[in-house]
């Protein structure tokens, strides 16, 4: 019987493909869950009262941090490859910096959707506080409604026979739970990438990578990659879908 050996530079090379296919299959399942997220977020919208909320303007900065970010750690990967660990540990420290920024975006536009009396848990429509066409919109089967006198109508009801103030007092904001989740739930995964930023950025300070082994900076700055253009898609999915 024989048994098969390899060379050290053949397990590496193992090593290497294994690692970059388990963040593969990491980052196919968030896909497959935030695909199920936003769909359950389109079957709710199908009929019956909604509201329209205008994102926090707190969440477009939150866009440029990470973007800058997926800029700034990929020039880390790219300091990496060439075994420029200190290059590597500049970049990376500057990634952190802006997902700290990211963070501090997240916080400061839930803090403008409870202002508003914007809550995870599905709140009275009539509750709602701001400006309305502003701040917010109340929708019947994807109609908007128009607001004259306190009073909400349809606006095909042009002589204003029918206000749907009591019906709205009866329904309760889905739109709200639903931002709160898509936004919670990527900054929860954001999480993971910071941790990761920080175990990159001291594998690089003790100048760990080289020019044939920088695996675990791929993984990073895929994943950190993968979180920039998964915010950018819950983005544009809140502003036109939405």
């Amino acid at each position: 019987m024989t048994q098969d050996t390899f060379t050290p530079q053949e397990e590496q090379q193992r090593a290497i493909r294994s690692r970059k296919l388990i963040t593969y299959l990491i980052l196919f399942a968030i896909v497959m869950f935030f695909a199920g997220l936003t769909s359950a977020y389109v079957v709710s919208m199908s009929g019956g009262y909604w509201t329209r909320i205008t994102l926090p303007s707190a969440f477009l900065y939150s866009t440029v941090f990470i973007v800058l970010g997926s800029v700034t750690v990929h020039l880390g990967l790219m300091a990496g490859r060439k075994g420029d660990n200190k290059g590597a540990a500049l970049w990376v420290a500057l990634t952190l910096v802006l997902g700290l920024g990211f963070t501090w975006s997240q916080f400061e536009g839930w803090k403008d959707l409870v202002s508003k009396a914007i809550s995870w848990s599905p709140n009275r429509m009539s509750k709602l506080t701001g400006t309305y066409g502003t701040d917010y919109v109340f929708q019947k089967d994807g109609v908007d409604l128009v607001l004259e006198n306190g009073n909400y109508y349809l606006p095909t009801d042009v002589d204003g026979l029918r206000p749907l103030n009591a019906e709205l007092d009866e329904q309760k904001d889905r739109t709200g739970p639903y931002l709160y989740a898509l936004t919670v739930l990527h900054m929860a995964h954001l999480a993971f990438g910071l941790l990761s930023l920080l175990v990159m950025l001291g594998m690089a300070l003790r100048a760990r990578y080289t020019k044939e082994d920088h695996v675990g900076l791929w993984a990073g700055a895929m994943y950190w990659h993968f979180l920039g253009g998964l915010w950018v898609y819950l983005l544009l999915f809140l502003l036109f879908v939405h």
